[in-house]
């Protein structure tokens, strides 16, 4: 039988959870992931090595495997006057900010008032431990050699 190895091309469907159940991913679709070319989380590809198709695992991520830790730093206020929003700050709602070097990044809005918006730029995932039912559905290309 088949196994998935690092350089196979696979399909995957997987439910990620967290610690109280909650669903925050599950595509509907079949995913491909070339295993080992880090277009998905490192600890999740490894858990892909060795599964045959229709094998089904549970993968616990811990969260410094995961998104990291929740960085109460990565939590600021700003001017509003300086942050050029097309539209105004929701909390609970997100904002793109401007950095220095000409970057942005996704941030969440925390709180807005006349003057200040304060906002979150941890990773919504970031100080959780995420839990993964994975299925590999097929090896769609194994690696030559």
């Amino acid at each position: 039988m088949d196994r998935a190895g690092t350089g196979d091309t696979v399909a995957v469907i997987y439910t990620g959870t967290l610690e109280d159940g909650t669903i925050f991913d599950r595509p509907e679709e079949p995913r491909q992931v070339t295993i080992g070319a880090g277009e998905i989380n490192q600890a999740f590809e490894e858990a892909l090595v060795g599964m045959a198709p229709g094998e089904t695992k549970k993968v616990v991520l811990p969260a410094e495997r995961a998104y990291g830790p929740y960085r109460k730093n990565l939590v600021f206020r700003l001017k509003r006057r300086d942050l050029h929003l097309p539209e105004e700050p929701v909390p609970g709602g997100t904002a793109r900010i401007s950095l220095k070097g000409g970057t942005s990044t996704l941030v969440t809005v925390l709180k807005a008032d006349r003057k200040t918006v304060t906002v979150d730029a941890n990773h919504p995932l970031a100080g959780k431990d995420l839990t993964f039912a994975i299925t590999l559905v097929e090896i769609c290309r194994q690696k030559s050699g």
